[in-house]
């Protein structure tokens, strides 16, 4: 049986569903939650993408079907492991062969199946197409160090909804985002999750969303909600910098110094090598409080050159001490 992308979306939540792209395919980017059982592996399916440019449709066709033979058996092995013997839901690229190769050998198991029509790439379509949405965006601003992360999951317990870019990008932004993290998504499985995180929202109301520069780590923000949020109102939150330099402290000051030292060596030109020159070596001594308030130096000019370009869609500055997370709610929450 084949279906829509809506009846999919849909489905997925009462039955599994299997990707059957090679493994390359699926870790570039992926449905969150869809399996992978390769039909053809990454060799397998340059194989066969080789026989199809040089030899024609039909000679592509006898080799994909003489390399699935041999891992026939476990490939349904692992259709009846994820079904429990009863039904999937099936995709590959493009709706195309693979899955409907899938379909028939699985189901000649017993397993019951529903292709997407379109596969992953009408799924691709449809994410891209959302991050051009209407989204009624509230920036949450503030120098480095101000708590907004903190905050953004706040108003998210308090039943707000917040698009958590950082928290889905895994990173938190600055040269030093990436220390005590675990890797990165690539950008197309970062869009992938910002749109499962879409799906979740109603756009008529007020979204939450951290103040970014288009790029998180390595991760680049889809444009057009980069331009949305560059057009939104701003919450500003004001810390004081000896408030800020203890909250970085407290992160930053358990991470191994050889390699704060190493992240701290991206910005060298940016910092000044005299101001660099001088973290460093208070680093090297232990003296957290001191190499944080100069690397201060640095981002909070560049947060403050930013803010000139944001002044006119600022609507609200709220002073915060950094410790009640009750107060500022509050504030924000009237806003």
């Amino acid at each position: 049986m084949i279906i829509t992308l809506d009846e999919f979306l849909k489905l997925r939540h009462e039955l599994p569903a299997v990707d059957v792209r090679s493994e390359g395919e699926y870790a570039e980017g992926h449905m969150p939650g869809v399996i992978n059982i390769p039909l053809l592996n990454n060799e397998e399916r340059k194989a066969v993408g080789t026989d199809y440019k040089q030899k024609g449709q039909l000679e592509a066709i006898k080799t994909g079907f003489r390399l699935v033979g041999p891992r026939l058996n476990s490939i349904i092995e692992d259709a009846l492991r994820v079904s429990d013997g009863d039904e999937l839901l099936v995709h590959c690229w493009r709706g195309g062969m693979r899955s409907a190769n899938f379909c028939s050998f699985v189901q000649m198991a017993g397993i019951k199946t529903r292709a997407l029509k379109g596969g992953y790439k009408a799924y691709r379509q449809r994410a891209v197409e959302s991050f051009a949405s209407p989204f009624n965006l509230t920036v949450l601003g503030g120098e480095t160090g101000s708590g907004k992360s903190d905050i953004l999951r706040a108003l998210s317990a308090a039943g707000e909804q917040v698009l958590d870019l950082e928290k889905l990008a895994k990173h938190k932004g600055s040269v030093f985002g990436g220390l005590m993290m675990p890797p990165q998504p690539t950008t197309e499985q970062f869009q992938n999750e910002l749109f499962e995180a879409i799906l979740e929202l109603d756009l008529s109301k007020r979204i939450w969303i951290e103040d970014e520069s288009i790029a998180i780590g390595k991760i680049f923000l889809p444009e057009p909600l980069w331009r949305t949020m560059g057009r939104s109102p701003v919450v500003e939150i004001d810390v004081a910098k000896n408030v800020r330099i203890q909250r970085l402290v407290n992160e930053y000051s358990k991470t191994d110094p050889t390699q704060f030292l190493d992240a701290m060596k991206k910005i060298i030109k940016k910092l000044g090598g005299q101001h660099f020159n001088a973290a460093a070596e208070k680093l090297s001594l232990g003296d957290w409080e001191t190499t944080i308030d100069i690397l201060l130096t640095y981002y909070d000019k560049a947060y403050r050159n930013g803010l000139e370009r944001k002044q006119q869609r600022i609507v609200k500055r709220i002073s915060w001490d950094g410790q009640r997370l009750d107060e500022i709610l509050n504030s924000l929450l009237t806003t």
